[in-house]
């Protein structure tokens, strides 16, 4: 899934850091009691057992993305949409650590069942789930929403009914009251899908937020992102774009068909922009009703020295992995990029190290160099170009002069705004090859639609992709597989890379049954495409966040890029928030 950029500016922070460096790399015990000050509550929740009431706030920089669960599927906004406002057929447990990967059923009654050898899967509804207006949740609903998810009005959401189900090439959603056959409703309480080709993961799938269920009746089309139809424990009372939503319970919600979500507050209050180091600020300073909130983003770098300097700031402090890998992804269709040895030239000119220090040293970020994060391959990353963390810029010029270019040339880079401070550190870089680079910088609401846009973007764009579970199906194939791109709401394979060779193969490991064998070959698939060069893997973050001290039962949830898990969080003392 794509992974919102975080907000982080150029700062010179390793020596504040360099304390933090030993941890980083897989030295930390299991329970973060490591030499990283960064990890100290990594797989366990602060604040103890959250009290039922109160009003907890968030503070942001930004609006959301998209809040319509047939466009939802930028990490943190997932985890906020799902656990909040509408459930899912399947979810992940609400567990600190690797206990958040876990599959647990949500509306339906079990992960599902499949048929004729995994392509036709059956998952049965729970009964009694209500939706904010005390109407009942129905299968014909959650089949709506998948296929209104193809609505060319509605881009950005997840790929997986597209790539997977039966007829649905050419679909464009349900607006002519054409409907797709491969979606089966027996009844209220029975889905069945019917996929083109065998898919073991399909139940990991149904996480996506496009397998929530949307009432066809309240469906508003693109507005439905500012006020979508609650099947969740809160329901929207009010939201100003750019400023506040605020969310009340739903009052038809029954927790009795709900194991995974505690919602604890009364109320949800998000303020948005605000600017980022007034959030930082406020978040450590911890004073009045900061204490009973939480911030949206990321730690910014240049604010992590006050926090690890600070063992009061430091006790609130979260920092999971997002499992993330950042790129610097390149436009293959065109020149230069399209010239594999100009793309290699820049993958040897790039200062991973400096750009790492740009998103604020080894605390928070580990170096990259594979695209599968480190966990798809079993903790530790390879190393297949060797290349210095440094880069090796003479390298680069001598592969410039090989491809024709032998001084240089310029191009631009889109970043989104909070990324500033690594384009900066990549311009830098590339200048010592001859690129020259200048940034374009985009608010963050609107920097996936800015890059997926593939008649109007730059040659160059910084941004990542998260695993939507621990497969390599989830990675390899939505960055790299040529036959999804789109020509607007594109997502994933920014580097546009159209390569034979390589979704033939992805097709091969697609249809092994060996679990096993299936993994290795992803591994191997990432270091073949790494040696053509599309993109550049730079680095995976942690999501540092500092809560307030009225917090209570916060955690990072691994399987949604580090972010707070909304499903559990809340205050030791209601009565000091306000309402």
């Amino acid at each position: 899934m794509n992974k919102r950029t975080s907000t982080a500016f150029a700062v010179s922070l390793a020596t504040a850091l360099i304390l933090g460096a030993a941890g980083c790399s897989g030295g930390n015990s299991a329970d973060g009691r490591g030499r990283n000050p960064a990890l100290a509550h990594q797989g366990a929740a602060i604040g103890g057992t959250p009290k039922r009431g109160g009003t907890l706030t968030v503070l942001s920089n930004q609006d959301f993305g998209h809040l319509d669960p047939a466009r939802n599927w930028v990490m943190n906004t997932m985890d906020f949409g799902t656990r909040l406002l509408y459930r899912t057929l399947v979810t992940y447990q609400a567990a600190p650590g690797t206990k958040g990967g876990r599959l647990v059923p949500d509306l339906a009654t079990d992960l599902g069942t499949s048929s004729n050898g995994a392509k036709t899967w059956t998952f049965h509804l729970k009964k009694g789930v209500r939706y904010e207006d005390g109407t009942p949740v129905t299968a014909q609903d959650i089949k709506y929403n998948v296929e209104r998810s193809f609505s060319p009005d509605l881009p950005g959401g997840s790929d997986y009914a597209a790539r997977y189900l039966a007829g649905a090439d050419g679909y464009k959603g349900p607006a002519d009251g054409k409907h797709l056959d491969s979606i089966r409703t027996p009844d209220d309480h029975t889905l069945v899908f019917e996929l083109r080709k065998p898919f073991a993961e399909f139940p990991n799938a149904t996480v996506m937020p496009t397998f929530a269920p949307v009432p066809q009746k309240r469906d508003t089309g693109p507005r439905y992102d500012n006020r979508p139809f609650s099947s969740g424990p809160y329901k929207v009372a009010s939201y100003e774009r750019g400023t506040r939503l605020v969310l009340v319970r739903n009052p038809y919600w029954d927790r009795k068909t709900d194991a995974v979500r505690k919602a604890y507050p009364d109320r949800l209050v998000v303020v948005m922009g605000l600017k980022p180091n007034q959030i930082d600020d406020r978040m450590i300073a911890d004073q009045g009703a900061d204490a009973s909130a939480v911030p949206w983003y990321a730690l910014r770098p240049e604010s992590a020295a006050k926090v690890l300097s600070n063992a009061e700031a430091r006790r609130r402090l979260l920092a999971e992995s997002m499992n993330c890998t950042d790129m610097v992804q390149m436009d293959t269709g065109r020149a230069p990029f399209d010239n594999v040895t100009i793309r290699q030239a820049v993958q040897y000119a790039l200062d991973k190290d400096a750009i790492l220090t740009a998103s604020g040293g080894p605390a928070f970020n580990d170096p990259s160099t594979a695209y599968m994060p480190a966990a798809l391959f079993g903790g530790r990353q390879p190393d297949t170009l060797k290349i210095p963390a440094t880069g090796n810029p003479a390298k680069a010029r001598r592969l410039l002069k090989a491809a024709g270019r032998p001084n240089g040339f310029a191009t631009e880079i889109t970043v989104s705004s909070g990324d500033k401070g690594r384009a900066e550190a990549i311009q830098e870089s590339l200048a010592k090859a001859g690129i020259k680079v200048t940034i374009n910088t985009v608010d963050p609401s609107a920097f996936y639609a800015t890059i997926g846009d593939t008649k109007n973007r730059t040659d160059l764009v910084y941004t990542g992709w998260c695993p939507d579970y621990a497969s390599g199906s989830t990675f390899l194939p939505f960055v790299f597989d040529g036959r999804y791109i789109k020509e607007k709401g594109n997502t994933g394979n920014h580097s546009l890379f159209r390569d034979r060779p390589t979704m033939r193969r992805m097709d091969e490991i697609a249809a092994m049954t060996d679990a096993r064998r299936a993994n290795e070959a992803w591994q191997r698939l990432d270091g073949e495409i790494l040696t053509k060069a599309p993109a550049v893997p730079i680095l995976v973050r942690r999501w540092p966040l500092v809560v307030g001290g009225n917090i209570a039962g916060a955690y990072g949830q691994t399987s949604y890029g580090g972010q707070l898990d909304y499903a559990t969080v809340g205050l030791k003392d209601p009565s000091r928030s306000r309402s």
